[in-house]
C-alpha cells in the first residue's frame, strides 16, 4: 500500500535538459552569421547532449531524493524505517556516523540532520531543508508516542 508522502525533496530539477539543446541553438546561431546553416547536424548534436544528460539527471534524482512517509524515511536509495527512530530533536552530529543514502558524505547543498537510532547509535539524514525534515519527523515521533 502506497503511504502519504509528509516531506519531500527531489534529487535536482529538469532544467538541465536544456543545456544540449541551448548549446546546439547557439551553435546554429553562431553558423547562420557566418553564412551555410545546417539545422540537422545541430539537430544531432542537441540529442546528442540530451541523452547522457537526461541520464544525469534521472540518476541525481534517484541517489539525492529525501521523501517521508510515515513509516519510513527514505534518503536516496536507503530507507531507514520510522520504529528505528528515537530522536531527531537536540542530537549531536557526530564525527564518523554513517551518512543515509549509500555516500561516504552528505550531497552537496543539504544540511545534516543527525537522527538517533533506538540502539544508540547516530546517523547522517540529509535534506535542503534540514529544519523542516526534522521538524516534519519529530511531528511523527510524537504522534507514535
Amino acid at each position: 500500500m502506497d503511504q502519504p508522502t509528509l516531506y519531500t525533496e527531489a534529487g535536482t530539477s529538469w532544467w538541465p535538459l536544456l543545456w544540449g539543446p541551448v548549446f546546439a541553438v547557439l551553435g546554429f546561431g553562431v553558423e547562420a552569421l557566418t553564412g551555410t546553416t545546417r539545422p540537422l547536424l545541430w539537430s544531432g548534436v542537441a540529442l546528442l547532449l540530451l541523452l547522457p544528460t537526461a541520464l544525469w539527471v534521472q540518476g541525481r534524482r534517484r541517489l539525492f531524493a529525501v521523501r517521508l512517509t510515515p513509516v519510513a524515511l527514505h534518503q536516496g536509495r536507503e530507507e531507514l524505517p520510522l520504529r528505528d527512530i528515537d530522536e531527531v530533536e537536540g542530537v549531536e552530529p557526530r564525527s564518523g556516523a554513517k551518512v543515509l543514502g549509500g555516500g561516504w558524505s552528505l550531497p552537496r547543498g543539504t544540511e545534516a540532520v543527525p537522527i538517533r537510532l533506538t540502539d544508540g547509535s547516530v546517523v547522517m539524514g540529509w535534506a535542503r531543508d534540514a529544519d523542516a525534515l526534522r521538524a516534519e519527523i519529530a511531528k511523527l515521533l510524537t504522534t507514535r508516542g
